[in-house]
């Protein structure tokens, strides 16, 4: 296929979006963006999951003179994404370390005869001498950073050789370079610049809101029944993933939801390079599977069709948490967010952040990290206006978390926090001892337990002055506790609960504490409606009428998909085929007007389209 190469003009651009990924307008930033690019600047690129980032470098890539060097830390996605641009009639390829030397060699030619529009590789081997002098002997368009987050060495996705990628200003400083990423703070976004030597780019920052997506955080009770309910009440058959802090908890939380009868499969570090190989095509190439994984997994998963995101374990920062809750409902279809925390969680994270082997100032960089990640799941305002503050955008009241369509209570937890905190001062001061949440609740429950009767705490004044609220109850104000850093874990016990300076105002009545009051348990919710209907992969506002068309171009991209062997999205996305089931076209000249259907494409399945149908049609 014939692609443009030497036009800078507006027009080039908006021909080769229309002629190559059949879309007749860019969306947002995208024009712009790739206006620069064409024109030679650099551009340091912030873009929400799903927002189109690919678009502001593959089509500067092929109206510019010379190959796009895509520079992806995902080798494992590298084939899909390259299969994707194959049947868009783009010509693309990869070099990693998965090939062997034959593959390899065969690519480099192609490279230097240039018979490539894109070339990925994999930032370690970007920075070998070979490949660097390859890419000296070819034309280069552009350079594309792709999850340039990774550079950022506070970040949650840090990969050392992304250091290196530097030196591509200063061994071609005319090559234009992107740098693109769905989450960054301005901190972040200062770091990226610095590392990547990007001083003079261009940023564009579009929104960071996905207004599709619901956020529901809720408290971890027993954790797996819950999941298990929003999977069977809200995602019956549904395509997720769900994130474990723990290998273990991931095989462990995978075998529970088979032997519940739900499709799912593990990923994490641990298994073998070629199961985990194994478990991403099919979680990508299959319907309906859950992904149970380590954060490991995700980055970069073009799969449109994620319905939900689910966390059994609380993520270590809000930036980590934005990123893999984007990768739900990429295709603007409703999608959920949903995490369930609890107070061990806290203690937990807390611990690993006195134990890490960092100095102080990375310490207390984690330390803030997770004050921002407790500040998003105990506000009683909207989620998504705290998700975005975190990230410097101001909204209202979203209308599509849980705290908007439910509003939580507040309560005056300020005796209670009192009760608390003398109970832990007394403990210490009169006895020099520190416990953990479960032994502080059993003295203020006033629970006779061998270990409250062993060490004789049923003498201290505090015994059973908190019989009013339930263990559970108890657990939600230690938890909020040590969110308003009231309490910290003991450095010098295991779990133990310490106070710290800011106690004492509480503790003197010069701090008033109000607390979220949290809900039912999950044994008093069961078999009530969910607050909202399940999401469904249809697309918005699909007549009735159209719905039959649109299963039955999904059942003929199936077969396609299967005997292509590659995902189902990479033939169409489910928008482009409820925007054909809702027009019908009857001739390939009102299916070329269809977003998403390119030249290539309608040259490969037009006929096939109409084909499909004219027989729904007809059987109808």
């Amino acid at each position: 296929m014939t692609i443009l190469t030497d036009s800078k003009a507006k027009s080039g651009a908006a021909r080769v979006l229309a002629r190559v990924f059949g879309y007749e307008a860019f969306r947002g930033d995208q024009q712009a963006i790739v206006e620069h690019v064409i024109g030679g600047g650099d551009a340091l690129v912030l873009m929400p999951t799903g927002g189109g980032k690919s678009l502001c470098y593959q089509v500067p890539a092929l109206v510019r003179a010379g190959v796009g060097i895509v520079v992806s830390p995902l080798i494992a996605l590298m084939q899909d994404q390259v299969d994707a641009l194959t049947e868009l009639g783009v010509r693309a390829a990869f070099l990693n370390s998965t090939q062997d030397w034959q593959d390899s060699r065969e690519v480099e030619q192609a490279f230097l005869a240039g018979e490539l529009d894109l070339l990925y590789v994999a930032p370690e081997r970007l920075l070998t001498e070979r490949c660097l002098q390859l890419l000296g002997r070819g034309k280069l368009a552009l350079f594309a950073i792709d999850e340039a987050h990774c550079v950022s060495q506070w970040g949650h996705d840090f990969r050392p050789e992304y250091l290196g990628l530097s030196m591509l200003h200063e061994r071609w400083p005319e090559v234009p370079r992107l740098a693109l990423t769905a989450t960054a703070t301005d901190v972040t976004r200062s770091e990226i610049a610095e590392r990547l030597a990007l001083h003079d780019a261009q940023h564009f920052v579009a929104s960071f809101d996905r207004p599709n997506i619901r956020y529901h955080i809720v408290e971890k009770q027993e954790v797996r029944k819950q999941l298990l309910q929003l999977l069977r009440q809200e995602h019956a058959g549904d395509a997720g993933i769900v994130y474990c802090l723990s290998r273990n908890k991931v095989d462990e939380t995978a075998a529970f939801l088979c032997e519940q009868g739900i499709e799912a499969l593990p990923y994490h570090a641990g298994l073998g390079a070629a199961l985990r190989a194994k478990n991403q095509s099919r979680f990508l190439r299959e319907d309906g599977i859950v992904m149970v994984a380590t954060i490991a997994f995700g980055m970069g998963i073009d799969k449109p069709d994620v319905r939900f995101v689910a966390h059994i374990d609380l993520p270590k920062s809000v930036e980590g948490y934005y990123q893999e809750t984007g990768r739900a409902g990429r295709d603007g279809l409703p999608a959920t967010a949903w995490l369930a925390y609890g107070l061990q969680d806290v203690v937990q994270q807390r611990r690993m952040i006195d134990e890490s082997s960092g100095d102080d100032a990375f310490r207390r960089r984690l330390g803030s990290q997770l004050d921002a990640m407790l500040g998003l799941c105990e506000t009683i305002t909207c989620r998504r206006e705290r998700l975005l503050q975190y990230f410097g955008q101001s909204m209202s009241a979203c209308g599509n978390c849980d705290n908007c369509l439910t509003p939580p209570q507040a309560w005056d937890g300020t005796v209670a926090a009192q009760k608390m905190l003398s109970t832990i001062y007394r403990l210490w001061k009169e006895r020099g001892q520190r416990y953990g949440a479960g032994h502080l609740i059993d003295i203020l429950r006033g629970k006779q337990t061998p270990r409250v009767l062993e060490h004789g705490h049923s003498a201290l004044t505090v015994f059973g002055i908190g019989q009013d609220l339930s263990e559970q109850a108890w657990r939600s104000v230690l938890r909020q506790l040590l969110a308003h850093s009231l309490l910290m874990v003991d450095q010098e016990g295991y779990g133990t609960l310490a106070l710290t300076d800011q106690s004492r105002a509480v503790l003197k009545g010069e701090r008033t504490l109000l607390l979220r009051r949290e809900a039912v348990r999950l044994t008093e919710r069961a078999g009530r409606n969910p607050a909202t209907p399940r999401a469904k992969s249809l697309p918005p506002d699909l007549p009735l009428a159209a719905q039959p068309v649109f299963e039955a171009l999904r059942s003929w991209r199936a077969e396609i998909a299967r005997s292509h062997g590659v995902p189902a999205y990479v033939i169409f996305q489910n928008a482009t085929l409820g925007e054909i089931a809702r027009a019908r076209p009857a001739s390939l000249e009102a299916l070329s007007h269809v977003n998403g259907v390119g030249i290539k494409k309608l040259e490969s399945y037009g006929d096939s389209i109409l084909a499909c149908i004219a027989e729904f049609d007809d059987a109808s």
